[in-house]
């Protein structure tokens, strides 16, 4: 019932930039906190940025501060990943996720407290 598709993914060289986006099919995408993550191989996933169901509160992930900024649009129902000054440890899998209803994590970068999960857009940085 809840889907979400990421798009956008690419690869550039080292400091260029790159959107991100994702296209959320559910009823209650206004009131849903959103999330980025990234994964490489054999490591863990890992927070990138997140944003309130309003878009006032963002979060994000020490190694992106300054770089990335979230959005979202929730009218269009749509998420969005500015990435900007990339380096090559910005080459990842990511994946736009959602919580489950209402609810507000405690850690809003935190993989565990994000129900779904769209399937995921390559991003490569070549130094």
């Amino acid at each position: 019932q809840v889907q979400l598709v990421e798009s956008g993914g690419g690869s550039v060289a080292a400091g260029g930039s790159l959107t991100l986006s994702c296209a959320a099919s559910m009823y209650t995408y206004s009131s849903t906190y959103m999330g980025w993550f990234r994964q490489v191989q054999g490591k863990e996933r890992e927070g990138v940025a997140a944003i309130s169901p309003g878009g006032i509160r963002k979060d994000y992930a020490d190694s992106v501060k300054g770089r990335f900024t979230i959005s979202r649009d929730n009218i269009k129902k749509t998420l969005s990943l500015q990435m900007n000054s990339l380096k090559p440890e910005d080459t990842a899998m990511y994946y736009c996720a959602a919580v489950q209803g209402t609810g507000w994590p405690g850690y809003p970068l935190g993989s565990t407290s994000y129900n779904y999960w769209g399937q995921g857009t390559q991003v490569t940085v070549s130094s």
